[in-house]
């Protein structure tokens, strides 16, 4: 996969998210943070992850998400379980994907990281697919930005492990680290 010089990955599928800023001036990208989400939990394939991404969510449509309503979050990438990416910001755009966080000793995660959110949950096994498209996508973002190590590639959980839970036991790192290593 290619990244663009304007940090659009070519074959990701493009939706712009308001929810986005300008990384503090000099910031370096140096993180990657793995999520998962589903919406309604367990559900794969609605439409309510991108519009909860572009603040359209009705938060009417389930009793799951009167949680949501007047939240501003969005991810860099969205993965759904056939494999599919659909950016929703440009890599060099701060995401507000981490919110308070904590990584190496320094806080505010969006900062520094791409937030890449797989369709799932803590239960249910990633696909193949999304595993491949993960791995093309993270060998593409290392070449593009030299800063990001392979030990800089972190679930939520492990930046946020007081409040998050995600991507949750079901994630094989060890698959995911052999296969960037191969």
């Amino acid at each position: 996969m290619q990244i663009e010089s304007d940090h659009t990955l070519v074959s990701a599928r493009q939706i712009a998210s308001p929810n986005r800023d300008a990384r503090p001036a000099g910031e370096r990208i140096s993180l990657v943070v793995i999520h998962a989400i589903s919406l309604p939990p367990g559900h794969f394939g609605t439409k309510f992850i991108e519009e909860l991404f572009t603040n359209t969510i009705d938060v009417n449509a389930h009793p799951s998400f009167d949680s949501l309503k007047d939240v501003r979050v969005s991810s860099h990438l969205l993965v759904d379980r056939d494999g599919q990416a659909t950016q929703c910001v440009p890599f060099n755009l701060r995401a507000w994907h981490a919110g308070e966080s904590r990584y190496g000793g320094r806080s505010n995660c969006n900062d520094f990281s791409i937030g890449i959110e797989l369709e799932g949950t803590e239960t249910d096994p990633f696909t193949d697919s999304q595993y491949d498209s993960l791995v093309d996508v993270l060998k593409s973002l290392i070449s593009k930005y030299p800063d990001i190590a392979l030990g800089n590639i972190v679930g939520h959980n492990e930046i946020a492990g007081d409040r998050k839970w995600d991507p949750g036991p079901q994630f094989d790192w060890i698959r995911l680290m052999h296969s960037l290593t191969e």
